[in-house]
């Protein structure tokens, strides 16, 4: 098929998003006469989508709206909708609150036109709003333009488990009977990623940025993914992750098959045990409970192909019957990983996870490239008004940390929001043998950070070159994470919180002068009236 006689149709879901879906629909539009057609299936809402929907379809005669006469409770159906709609060769799904950046899908289709490819995929970049902050998905598998023969020859795409930065060869699908679950089935992108693959696609990849994920943290109505309060929400989670095993392990993909279980262990599980300490006391037993059953279907090579940090948290999980450790154990899933002290062995000297926990093994870390293993460092920050100063302290463990021979440690604070560098500096690691560590120290000058919120970042450097990137465990107690006001020439006053993020680390807040601290009290009343 040539490329001027290729079009493509683009599916638009929504419910209740007024707000967002018209921005969605014109930045499927504004890709231009490769998009033949927009259809947008308005899943019965109730705040006036449908009705916007149709005002715009009387202007655009590309545009055309279907609308449900009732809620299906997911994502699912009216992308089949759309899907049994479509007619065009091609078809791409965006979702009401995201958009297309211009030239995605001339990107993707003249991708899959030239190397006859049935599924061309790009870049999806997650921005968060309202900061802009941008972060790319999966960025290991969009480096550079290139055809997967197969999708075996390359098992880090289960990986990718968005439906929304891919095309389709509509007949592709149609030939295939691939569809998404219907009705109120969470993950829904799960299972119909698993279908494309089983049916052994060429698959075309592009690294240009095909699809703009916003991330509303803060919105009234959270989406499914961001919504992870109950566990009704992890449970639909397992139940998306094992039906996507079964479908490619039916046809045939054992490879596929046992790299969506290091995903689960990798990603999923990770993300949730960073969780589990912020959570009551009832979600943690259910949620430890639905986990242990599901591990329990997994073998040993399962948790061999996971990561050090996934496979840590599954044996733990495993070995305990009730939750336990769980601040250790969310540093463990945090990413970098850290695995904090005590360094517990059996008599034999094998490397466990604690004393009263034998069978939890660790036995792995003794294999692993020191650079690689999950190295925790301590940190104190200080706020003093003449010598601030942040003390690093790295752990031995199990005598891997001394084999690599840490030598230096880059430390440098980043701007949450921006992402900008306002402090960075390299220090010598200092062995203490006496107590089984190497430490180091950074004179920082607050003032000149300024305001915002400030994460640590670190990176160990070895003796044979290599490099680990770290986070540092925010160190508690006599009166290291606390509020302090510092006079300063700059800005008059700074206000200083240390604090420990949700995974441990080591973060700090500042504000500076009379208006920053105006915004810091409106802020906290904020809180208090929610």
């Amino acid at each position: 098929m040539a490329l001027q006689d290729a079009q493509v149709t683009v599916v638009v879901i929504g419910y209740d998003d007024a707000a967002h879906v018209a921005d969605a629909v014109r930045s499927a539009l504004a890709q231009g006469p490769a998009v033949r057609e927009v259809i947008a299936v308005d899943d019965c809402s109730t705040d006036g989508s449908g009705e916007l929907l149709e005002g715009l379809a009387a202007e655009e005669p590309r545009l055309k709206v279907i609308r449900r006469p009732a809620n299906s409770g997911g994502c699912g159906t009216p992308r089949n909708d759309g899907l049994n709609a479509a007619t065009s060769p091609y078809v791409m799904f965006l979702d009401s609150d995201d958009v297309l950046p211009l030239g995605a899908v001339d990107a993707l289709l003249g991708a899959a036109v030239m190397h006859d490819a049935p599924v061309a995929s790009g870049l999806a970049l997650r921005k968060e709003l309202p900061s802009g902050r941008e972060t790319p998905w999966q960025p290991e598998l969009y480096t550079r333009r290139t055809l997967v023969a197969h999708p075996a020859r390359r098992v880090r795409l289960v990986r990718d488990t968005l439906c929304v930065n891919k095309l389709y060869s509509t007949a592709f699908l149609r030939e295939h009977k691939i569809r998404f679950p219907e009705g109120a089935f969470p993950y829904e992108d799960f299972v119909f990623g698993a279908r494309v693959l089983a049916a052994g696609p060429r698959i075309a990849i592009v690294p240009e940025p095909v699809y703009l994920w916003h991330v509303r943290r803060s919105a009234a109505r959270l989406s499914i993914s961001l919504d992870r309060s109950d566990t009704a929400n992890w449970q639909a989670r397992i139940d998306a992750d094992r039906l996507s095993y079964d479908i490619l392990l039916s046809a045939g993909e054992k490879r596929l098959a046992r790299a969506t279980r290091a995903r689960f262990l990798d990603h999923s599980l990770r993300m949730y045990a960073r969780e589990l300490h912020l959570r009551g006391a009832d979600y943690r037993r259910e949620w430890w409970t639905l986990t242990r059953a599901y591990l329990a279907s997994f073998d040993e090579s399962d948790l061999t192909a996971a990561t050090t940090p996934g496979r840590i948290v599954a044996r733990v999980v495993l070995a305990a019957e009730e939750p336990r450790d769980l601040g250790r154990l969310g540093e463990v899933a945090a990413r970098p990983a850290r695995l904090n002290p005590p360094y517990a062995h059996t008599d034999d000297g094998s490397p466990v996870w604690s004393a009263d926990l034998p069978q939890a093994e660790l036995d792995h870390l003794l294999l692993r490239p020191v650079h690689r293993l999950p190295a925790a460092v301590d940190a104190e920050l200080r706020p003093r008004v003449r010598g601030t100063v942040l003390r690093l302290r790295l752990h031995e463990l199990y005598g891997r940390m001394a084999e690599g021979g840490p030598q230096t440690v880059e430390a440098e604070f980043a701007e949450r929001e921006a992402g900008r560098v306002g402090f960075a500096a390299t220090a010598p690691l200092t062995a203490r043998p006496e107590s089984d560590t190497w430490s180091a120290e950074f004179p920082l000058d607050l003032a000149a950070l300024g305001s915002g919120t400030w994460d640590l970042r670190l990176r160990l450097r070895f003796r044979d070159g290599t490099e680990r990137n770290a986070t540092a465990h925010a160190v508690a107690g006599a009166g290291l994470l606390r509020r302090s006001a510092l006079p300063s020439l700059l800005h008059g006053v700074l206000l200083v919180q240390p604090y420990a993020t949700h995974s441990g680390a080591l973060a700090v807040r500042i504000a500076s002068g009379r208006r920053g601290l105006t915004e810091v009290v409106r802020r906290r009343l904020k809180r208090l009236l929610r």
